[in-house]
């Protein structure tokens, strides 16, 4: 437990580190493994292109809905976390869903964009909720990361579909 004036934080994983977990490292890195090669496998492959295409906005889809269930959990466990904060936590974790779904049913170009706007702007949510929410330091950072990856994937498979119309 750590107790910094009234606020006492019991999750450990709340404590400001530097140091990302190695699970943690693994979990979110590996996580970009589906990212990276249904994008290779639909430049790879031109006989099946838009299956991997298509795969690939799905997982995204997926993923996106899975980031914005983090703000949820934060909302929910926060200690400390003003209450507007955490009412705005609550309603933006269901956005990424919302676009997530359209994205999913959608084919092309429309998939993409919701994709990586809701990528974004998730990630401009993070910056806003970070730091009150008393976040390991590690947090923003790997966030960064793995936005990046994701959306250079989803733009690189756009692009190429592109270029097969």
């Amino acid at each position: 437990m750590r107790c910094v004036s009234s606020r006492c934080d019991v999750n450990p994983m709340s404590t400001p580190r530097t140091a990302l977990p190695v699970e943690v490292a693994w979990l979110g890195y590996g996580g970009l493994l589906p990212f990276l090669g249904l994008a290779v496998l639909a430049g790879a492959d031109p006989q099946r292109a838009a299956d991997w295409s298509r795969a690939l906005v799905a997982y995204g889809a997926i993923i996106l809905s899975f980031v914005g269930a983090l703000h949820w959990g934060i909302a929910m466990s926060a200690v400390g976390l003003a209450p507007d904060l955490r009412r705005r936590a609550f309603v933006w974790s269901v956005v990424p869903a919302l676009l997530a779904w359209p994205a999913f049913v959608q084919a092309g170009p429309v998939s993409t964009l919701l994709l990586v706007a809701g990528f974004t702007l998730h990630l401009v949510q993070d910056h806003r909720l970070a730091p009150p929410a008393g976040l390991p330091g590690w947090y923003l950072p790997l966030r960064w990361r793995l936005t990046v990856v994701a959306c250079v994937c989803l733009v690189a498979n756009a692009w190429l579909a592109a270029g097969r119309a």
